[in-house]
């Protein structure tokens, strides 16, 4: 019989199946058991420490070879010595001195985060442990069975028990489970760390994002503009615009603290410490019934956590500012977490602060304070920032959290001019700060597997003051707006049953706010205070479907404010439901208002940088603004695909012209009117593993409506009716890059006509007909972590904004030039090419 080759294929598939069959009959035993064989065999007695070798199992060695060969093969399994005492006794010696338990760190498998209340069960036994804040466990008996690792949002994970059982516990990495997270509808939303919920809102992680272009660092602020819908026509992250809105139109909390300063560096920078470990919850539409006081978007920053964390801490360093951030654990129950950063630019000139330095100062003050320029004139300023956070976590009792938070942020600047005329040298000082301060107290339980409550107490203080010392007179003109925020919030959580969730509580907040301005000559001062008091109902019943399909909230805030007494009703909706396994619908809708806005008296009020002031609501010229907001969207997301598209409709009413910052024929028009805009926000992701690339684009209609304005129908000052955002993003290991462009139609702005030299006005064209040019940047980022030690991290990183350093005109407005008796044009540029680089180690 002649053998193909077929044959000789079937018979050495035969030979592999009886040999992985011969193998699985060898199955590993105790080491114990394996020495007992042993010393019958060769006739040696081992002396040793049972539990030195209770969790070792192994495939026992070969019979027929020699016990020199049989003590080195177990050597090599288990890393225990052989020492012979004599011929027939043998001492079995453990060198890494393991008078320890069985133990490891948990660590997340993707953003190498540690896991806390994982389950790791010695299998066939009630053994367990739970792995702490910062993944520790350790199981109290020594077994040779497997360990079993288990987590709510993590795969299963089976370890031998030998493995856990060395001189320095060892780091285990687990995947987390994507599909099994039932209230995300998106795991991951323009980079990691970013999640889109059930109920519409974005969720934040900044300590484990991934980069986004231009950004060194996860601000808060920058990295909410990536999200569609969401812009800054200016780069200025306090002139946010969500949906055509104002900033001021923006709710923003931390910890329960309602910010009313958002920006360091006038706004090109956050007012808070990007590498705070926190969450931020983001929503556009469907707010909360919990939150009110806006007709926006509403901003949560929390660093609160439930459990009791082990001692960390970071240090970094880049070419603006430094900072420190650490939390300390203080006893078993308690903790303490301090962070600081302070910018050096009044010591140290960096290329990144000389940039920010010409985009933020252009005509302002600083940089324009006379026009004739026959005289020679110096300027210097002197500039720095500040902000430090405090947190003091308590746990009382098992469920019982206690948490004590204190904020303050700090802009100081101070502006020396001078100027030499006939011999004579004359120099003036003037100066600006901005100050918030905040604080806030609050109790969480938990008084049984149902109910919930949680109880706070919260008090924000803001503060803008300047004086300008004219250099060309002796006039000084002193500015002041200070707003003062308390208030308390109680809430309640009752699980009826697995369906369905009722929340309510009550809000009463008081806000104080007050104008002075005060001139020398001619002497004027002028002194405003106003006081608004408002107390709020608010319940809400939450429905989540058996299979999970369906998850709604319908809110319900009943607003009285006692000043002006006056009820304000405001309904709330979230709506999803999954048609299919990987699309989602999604309505949300929300009735709000707000009694506190920004406005702009004067362009050069507060040395034109800060110039806008808070003021509250009369319920007369100065109206109560009140929003209406829908919005029906869907999500696709399979095979690393991601689509969403979102149409919304939203208007806005009581809106005050000098709260747009018309800088037209309507600057010194006071009226009040609304504004309504409508459009659609898209977004195409695809995730190449390890690298993701998504584009977005959002279109806009925004336009004014001014009964008493001629025309009444105007484009909106922030009317940006289409926007480009496009990144490529990849997460390799320690190396992280990023590279994104942003393009968006010009803004409108209002033109002029030939002006006549001998009677000089500006005669303008009609509002906003016109647009700026069409704005573009490329961004780049990159970052390296090196790992040393057990918990120890350097970071480094370099960033790049507008690589090709385009330069977009961002704003354009006229005015009088009296020296040359004619209009001139002002252009307000964009940020320069401008470079930035950190380092940071964790410890």
């Amino acid at each position: 019989m002649i053998l193909t080759t077929k044959h000789y294929c079937f018979l050495f598939s035969l030979f592999f199946i009886l040999g992985l069959k011969a193998q699985n009959k060898e199955k590993a035993i105790l080491l114990k058991d394996i020495l007992s064989i042993i010393s019958e065999q060769h006739s040696v007695t081992f002396n040793y420490i049972e539990e030195e070798i209770a969790v070792f199992k192994i495939i026992p060695p070969d019979s027929d070879v020699s016990l020199k060969v049989k003590l080195k093969y177990i050597s090599d399994k288990t890393l225990l010595k052989f020492e012979y005492i004599s011929d027939k006794y043998i001492a079995i010696v453990n060198n890494q001195n393991l008078d320890k338990p069985l133990c490891g760190f948990l660590y997340d498998k993707e953003t190498k985060e540690p896991i806390e209340n994982a389950t790791i069960l010695i299998k066939n036994t009630i053994n367990y442990a739970i792995s702490d804040a910062s993944g520790y466990f350790e199981l109290k008996i020594k077994s040779a069975n497997d360990v079993e690792i288990s987590h709510l949002n993590y795969k299963k994970k089976l370890v031998q028990s030998a493995s856990l059982y060395v001189e320095n516990c060892p780091e285990i990495y687990i995947e987390r489970i994507i599909n099994d997270l039932n209230s995300i509808v998106l795991q991951e939303y323009l980079t990691k760390g970013i999640e889109k919920k059930k109920d519409g809102t974005f969720e934040i992680n900044p300590k484990k994002k991934g980069l986004l272009p231009g950004l060194t660092e996860p601000d808060v602020f920058q990295t909410l503009q990536q999200i569609p819908g969401i812009n800054t026509s200016d780069e200025i992250i306090s002139n946010i615009s969500v949906r055509g809105g104002t900033h001021d139109q923006n709710l923003f909390l931390w910890n329960g603290i309602q910010l009313y300063q958002t920006g360091h560096f006038f706004g090109l920078i956050s007012a808070l410490n990007p590498n705070l470990a926190h969450k931020i919850t983001f929503s556009k539409n469907g707010t909360s019934a919990f939150f009110g006081n806006s007709v926006s978007s509403t901003v949560l920053i929390s660093t609160h956590t439930d459990s009791i964390e082990k001692t960390t801490g970071a240090i970094g360093l880049n070419l603006i500012n430094g900072d420190f951030y650490t939390k300390i654990k203080t006893s078993n129950k308690s903790n303490i977490e301090i962070s600081g950063r302070r910018s050096y630019t009044d010591f140290i000139t960096s290329p990144t602060y000389r940039n920010y330095y010409n985009k933020i100062f252009q005509n302002t003050i600083v940089t324009n304070s006379l026009d004739n320029q026959n005289i020679p004139f110096n300027a210097k300023e002197d500039f720095y920032f500040y902000d430090f956070t405090l947190q003091y976590h308590q746990k009382i009792k098992k469920n019982t959290n206690l948490f004590i938070d204190i904020l303050s942020i700090s802009n100081v600047l101070d502006i020396s001019q001078s100027k030499t005329e006939n011999n004579n040298v004359t120099t003036r000082n003037s100066c600006l700060e901005q100050q918030t301060y905040g604080a806030n107290a609050s109790l969480h339980t938990k008084w049984n597997s149902k109910n919930s409550s949680e109880i706070s107490f919260y008090t924000s203080y803001y503060n803008i003051s300047s004086e300008n010392e004219a250099i060309e007179s002796n006039q000084i003109f002193n500015q002041e707006n200070t707003v003062l925020d308390t208030g308390i919030k109680i809430e309640n959580t009752h699980d009826i049953n697995s369906n369905f969730t009722f929340y309510n509580g009550y809000q009463f907040n008081e806000i104080g706010v007050r104008n002075i301005d005060a001139v020398n000559s001619p002497i004027f001062y002028r002194k405003i205070k106003e006081v608004i008091r408002e107390h709020a109902l608010i319940a809400t019943l939450k429905y989540n479907s058996k299979n999970n399909k369906l998850t709604s909230k319908i809110g319900i805030r009943q607003n009285y404010i006692d000043t002006f007494n006056t009820f304000i009703f405001e309904p709330r909706l979230q709506f999803n439901y999954s048609i299919l396994p990987s699309l989602n619908l999604e309505i949300l809708g929300e009735r709000k208002h707000q009694t506190i806005s920004q406005i702009i008296d004067l362009q050069q009020d507060f040395l034109g940088l800060e110039k806008r002031r808070w003021i509250l609501s009369n319920n007369d010229n100065i109206p109560i603004i009140k929003s209406n907001q829908a919005s029906l969207g869907f999500s696709f997301s399979k095979r690393n695909w991601l689509i969403t598209l979102d149409n919304f409709y939203k208007k806005v009413e009581g809106i005050t012209t000098n709260s747009q910052g018309f800088q037209n024929q309507f600057e010194f028009v006071k009226t009040s009117g609304n504004y309504l805009v409508y459009g659609s926000e898209f977004l195409i992701q695809k995730k190449y593993d390890p690298i993701t690339v998504w584009v977005s684009y959002a279109f806009s209609e925004n336009n004014y409506e001014f009964n008493t304005l001629i025309p009444s129908t105007f484009a909106n000052n922030f009317e940006i009716k289409h926007t480009l955002k496009s990144a490529l993003i990849t997460d390799l290991n320690n190396l992280k890059l990023a590279l994104g462009t942003i393009w968006f139609s010009g803004k409108p702005f209002t033109g002029v006509m030939q002006s006549v030299p001998e009677n000089t006005e500006i005669l303008y064209l009609d509002p906003n007909s016109l647009n700026l040019e069409n704005y573009f940047q490329l961004n780049f980022s990159g970052s390296y972590m090196f790992s040393f030690g057990k918990n120890s991290k350097i970071d480094v990183g370099f960033s790049m904004q507008n690589i090709l350093n385009t330069q977009s005109t961002i704003n354009q407005h006229y005015r009088i030039n009296n020296n040359a008796n004619s209009v001139e044009k002002v252009n307000t540029f964009s940020l320069e090419r401008t470079p930035n680089a950190f380092i940071r180690f964790y410890f």
